[in-house]
């Protein structure tokens, strides 16, 4: 098996301040990110090295345990400004659709397990205004929504209710979006330049679009072309491998953020690998779950900045979050992968 894939300038390595053991009151600086192994190659700090200096943060009063989380979390730049983005996040159309039936609980509890696991980035839009101020209570929570990366739609058809869409999301979410982004293209001469207006106005921080199928990939294509978006959403997984051949390499040319969606299309990947035995070569890449086996395949992309991950259970989260941590696939072992989705 060849080398494993080792994106170095994904995950630039920064430090934090940890209490000095055994001196009260003293604190050192640890670099959080990648260190030589006993080979003498780059690897991702291990899971392992995160909970030991997790542990020794707890203990500290000044720096709360979900600060070290996001200080020492993998991230990816946001080409246009830099910005550092968590590489895992949290796509809450199914969170979100069941608000209305058993409250906003389970989804305040969800949406802190992702700040404590390092994560900030939560995928959500408008619906209806009920369904809307169930979403808003919940994100303004404990003040939730400021730590948040707030990455919002507009699903609309007509100027006006585009812009009334919007000043909804606004109104109830409790914060200007960090990300506002055209559904699926839909009316996109009519909704784009109302969101250009909208970040000129400082109502939002990027602009972009979203698509969730291979046919759509080439319309994508065309609008990336010809208005360089800040950021693109796009299908991509281990069985969905599309993206690969002209979307992903387009936004890497053109300094393009991107967002995936379906890792795992839609839970349809889980009922694919049901009852099937991991790969014992997927531990090589530090992968101890199918649902790793996708995550980790997408994020071995360097053009992908975040992959939204879909789930209601905060157990599954963490396990999503935990993937950004170790190695990756090199190209020889995505091939491998790749054939074994075929035959499953």
């Amino acid at each position: 098996m060849g080398k494993l894939a080792q994106d170095k300038t994904a995950f630039e390595p920064h430090p934090i301040i940890v209490a000095r053991p055994g001196v009260p009151g003293r604190a050192q600086r640890v670099r959080i990110g990648w260190k030589n192994d006993a080979q003498g190659s780059n690897t991702l700090l291990s899971r392992r090295d995160f909970l030991i200096h997790a542990a020794a943060c707890a203990a500290v009063p000044f720096l709360p345990t979900r600060a070290f989380a996001r200080s020492a979390y993998p991230t990816r730049p946001i080409p246009k400004t830099g910005e550092p983005l968590p590489v895992v996040g949290l796509g809450s159309t199914k969170a979100v659709s069941q608000l209305t039936k058993r409250g906003t609980a389970e989804f305040k509890v969800l949406l802190r397990t992702l700040l404590d696991g390092g994560g900030t980035v939560v995928d959500t839009w408008s619906r209806s205004a009920a369904l809307d101020k169930l979403t808003g209570d919940a994100l303004q929570a404990e003040g939730l929504v400021k730590d948040l990366f707030l990455a919002t739609k507009v699903d609309a058809v007509g100027a006006q209710a585009g812009r009334s869409m919007l000043e909804r999301t606004r109104r109830l979410f409790g914060k200007t979006s960090d990300l506002i982004q055209v559904i699926s293209l839909r009316d996109l001469k009519t909704q784009w330049p109302i969101l250009k207006e909208w970040k000129d106005a400082d109502k939002a921080r990027y602009i972009g679009a979203t698509v969730s199928s291979d046919p759509d990939h080439n319309a994508m294509m065309h609008f990336m072309r010809g208005e360089r978006p800040d950021f693109i959403q796009v299908n991509y997984s281990v069985v969905e491998t599309d993206a690969e051949s002209g979307v992903l390499p387009l936004a890497a040319d053109l300094g393009i953020a991107v967002l995936i969606n379906r890792p795992f299309m839609n839970g349809s990947y889980f009922s694919r690998v049901r009852g099937v035995s991991l790969p014992e070569w997927a531990a090589e890449f530090d992968c101890h779950g199918w649902a790793q086996f996708s995550l980790k395949y997408i994020l071995a992309h360097p053009a992908v900045t975040c992959v939204l991950t879909e789930t209601t259970n905060p157990k599954h989260l963490l396990e999503n979050l935990a993937t950004a941590y170790g190695r990756f696939p090199d190209t020889e072992t995505k091939r491998r992968m790749r054939e074994v989705m075929q035959f499953i």
